[in-house]
């Protein structure tokens, strides 16, 4: 079972979700700016992570059905931050505090393992990110979170896909045909 499976059965388990959240379409559930200390569990719907500059939009995260959400910096810090977070569609969510859930994490050493594991999947993820933006072509990058994450084709809308992949959405769409 892959760890934020197992995560999530075992909050489930112990019914430990504070409440239930529904957005609808372009809803945010977090603007810059906001402090939120919560992780989210998308039950159903779909969601993006993103920072304006003065510019555009940039996307760097999704989240769908059984995906954990949370602006992770506000998290960890909880500071403001300069994430959004939108609902790309009708979402239900669950969500669970920072107390209650790193009281859950602490409580047992095979918690604070999976949490451990998440985390640093999470940072590799990243990393390979930023590898394939600097240093791989839109062809190839397509081809990676395609082969990684083909959900996401079924999920989200191609202009922020083409967002997240640093790209214009003529350009996904060139890509996606040949």
């Amino acid at each position: 079972m892959n760890p934020i499976s197992n995560l999530i059965d075992r909050i489930n388990k112990e019914n430990l979700w504070d409440r239930e959240i529904q957005l609808e379409r372009n809803e945010y559930l977090k603007i810059k700016g906001s402090i939120d200390t919560n992780i989210y569990l998308v039950i159903n719907g779909s969601l993006r992570i993103f920072v304006i500059d003065e510019y555009e939009e940039h996307t760097i995260r999704f989240g769908y059905k059984d995906n954990l959400i949370a602006s992770l910096d506000s998290f960890l810090n909880e500071q403001p931050s300069d994430f959004y977070i939108q609902a790309l569609k009708k979402t239900t969510l669950k969500s669970i505090n920072k107390k209650k859930y790193i009281s859950f994490i602490e409580s047992t050493v095979e918690n604070k393992k999976i949490w451990l594991s998440i985390l640093e999947s999470f940072v590799l993820q990243q990393m390979e990110r930023e590898r394939d933006i600097l240093t791989s072509s839109p062809v190839e990058r397509y081809h990676r979170v395609l082969k990684r994450s083909p959900q996401l084709f079924q999920e989200i809308p191609n202009k922020y896909i083409a967002s997240y992949l640093r790209m214009t959405p003529e350009t996904l769409s060139r890509i996606k045909k040949s």
